[in-house]
């Protein structure tokens, strides 16, 4: 738009001022509200403070972790007839004395309705129950990475209720990781009763 009847207009410096007196003001747009980010450091989770993409390829790994822990377990299960938290260690008394012990896993109806148990050697039935201590850590991590994975869709979709979508993830959270928590520590003391005993 050219200057209005008695005004030049000039070059250099004072052309870059905008807007300039003779032209209207641009049309005033509402700028983006930006959300906080999630990744600051006052993040409430843990987990956000990492960045979206890291976060997710990290989730999926976890779980595909535990369902490969899930598969090698219930492989090991099938092959070996039951696993070694299910079944016991035995001391044995030798008619010349010493002492041995006989080592045992069980198969709950997997060869009859009561089961079955057989002796294996040491290694294996340490392997067993090793792995049965496994199993309710892998599944905790796998329900964490999946709540955590979900957690932007139940905030998103639990605002203004009763109780809150970070409420709501909280407790979940913490349920998983008492019960996860809990089972492990039982079957962890019936492992060391186990050796121990006799």
């Amino acid at each position: 738009m050219p200057p209005p009847p008695g005004q030049t207009e000039t070059t250099g410096p004072a052309d870059e001022s905008w807007p300039r007196p003779w032209e209207p003001t641009p049309p005033l747009v509402a700028e983006p509200v930006r959300l906080a980010r999630s990744d600051s450091v006052g993040a409430l989770c843990p987990v956000d403070r990492l960045s979206r993409r890291r976060r997710n390829q990290l989730c999926i790994l976890v779980i595909a972790l535990g369902l490969l822990n899930w598969v090698v377990y219930t492989l090991a299960y099938a092959m070996l007839g039951g696993d070694a938290h299910n079944g016991h260690r035995e001391v044995v008394v030798r008619a010349d004395g010493t002492r041995e012990s006989v080592y045992y896993i069980r198969g709950h109806f997997l060869r009859s309705l009561e089961g079955h148990e057989r002796a294996v050697s040491r290694g294996t039935w340490l392997y067993s129950y090793v792995h049965s201590i496994s199993i309710p850590l892998t599944s905790g991590a796998m329900l964490i990475s999946m709540l955590v994975l979900a957690r932007p869709h139940i905030l998103a979709t639990m605002r203004g209720g009763f109780i809150s979508g970070e409420t709501f993830v909280a407790a979940f959270g913490t349920i998983i990781v008492l019960a996860t928590a809990g089972a492990t520590c039982v079957i962890a003391w019936n492992f060391i009763a186990a050796l121990t005993s006799g």
